[in-house]
């Protein structure tokens, strides 16, 4: 594999900036780019969930990842989700994130006709993995969205024999016995991204070294205090901090959850990420009084 280490910290979910017709916004993520650079972030995950991926088109998809690539500009890596209902779409991706440049690739199941077995999902990833298999490859673990509840440790060490790039997985789920199993397997042999914010905490005392978050764009200090207290065994701190992530979930949860809620919250801040693509709805000018209200509240300076 070209270049490959191991993540370590904090990698950013990112958000597709749009125009107010449902546009993607390109030139929107150059200030973007740069504000993931000052957040000291160790990377972005592009045309994720919260980036909105299956609302998006190949060709959308594409013109994301390369402006992306070019505005971080080496500061830190760009990881590329190529997943998709479609194999020879997600391919398609694959070969794209290669040609561009991305350091790494990831993809999440198919979510319509599902495969009903590990050795299914490790028949559909694998053309995946070859069509990158200059890059790390991360299973993109999240059940809630995809309705796949296969074993990742058994995915993780079958697949591995048949995808030499499979490196690990972006755990986006709670089950943490079987986020623990994967930590635990084949001597520790995979990287696990943590992917819930709220819970950091969990995954990084079973092991984990790095989380892929859509929080961290906007609350990158809290997370950054949560890492440096758990690598120096300050429980108390990082329970703590655990906590104000915990307020601030709870906050775009009130707003239509980590989507919706979070792009609001990178408007405010003044990173412009426009309103999500339909159906998911936008937000109104009653529930930005309200938010910006909320965020105050909870300490952000507007």
């Amino acid at each position: 594999m070209r270049n490959y280490q191991q993540l370590k910290g904090m990698v950013a979910a990112a958000f597709t900036p749009m125009t107010a017709d449902g546009n993607v916004n390109l030139p929107a993520i150059d200030a973007y780019a740069d504000w993931i650079a000052t957040s000291q972030l160790e990377g972005i995950f592009v045309c994720g969930t919260t980036g909105e991926s299956l609302s998006l088109t190949t060709e959308e998809r594409k013109s994301i990842l390369e402006k992306w690539i070019k505005a971080a500009d080496h500061r830190y890596k760009v990881i590329a989700h190529v997943g998709s209902n479609s194999l020879m779409e997600a391919i398609d991706l694959a070969h794209h994130a290669v040609e561009q440049g991305a350091d790494a690739i990831a993809a999440m199941a198919p979510s319509f006709f599902k495969p009903g077995s590990v050795k299914e999902l490790i028949d559909f990833f694998t053309p995946i993995a070859h069509a990158a298999e200059e890059l790390p490859f991360y299973y993109y673990n999240m059940p809630s969205m995809t309705g796949i509840s296969l074993s990742v440790a058994e995915f993780l060490h079958e697949g591995k024999k048949v995808m030499p790039n499979l490196v690990g997985c972006k755990f986006t789920h709670n089950n943490l016995m079987e986020m623990g199993e994967c930590l635990a397997l084949d001597n520790g042999a995979f990287e696990i991204l943590h992917g819930y914010d709220e819970i950091l905490i969990t995954g990084l005392a079973f092991g984990a070294t790095a989380g892929v978050g859509s929080t961290y764009n906007y609350l990158p200090e809290v997370y950054r205090g949560i890492f440096k207290a758990m690598e120096e065994g300050d429980i108390r701190k990082a329970r703590e901090l655990q906590m104000r992530s915990i307020d601030i979930v709870k906050i775009i949860i009130k707003y239509g959850g980590g989507v919706r809620g979070g792009k609001a919250i990178m408007n405010l801040i003044g990173i412009d990420c426009g309103p999500c693509r339909l159906p998911i709805p936008p937000v109104s000018e009653e529930e930005y009084v309200q938010l910006r209200k909320d965020l105050i509240e909870f300490g952000f300076s507007l």
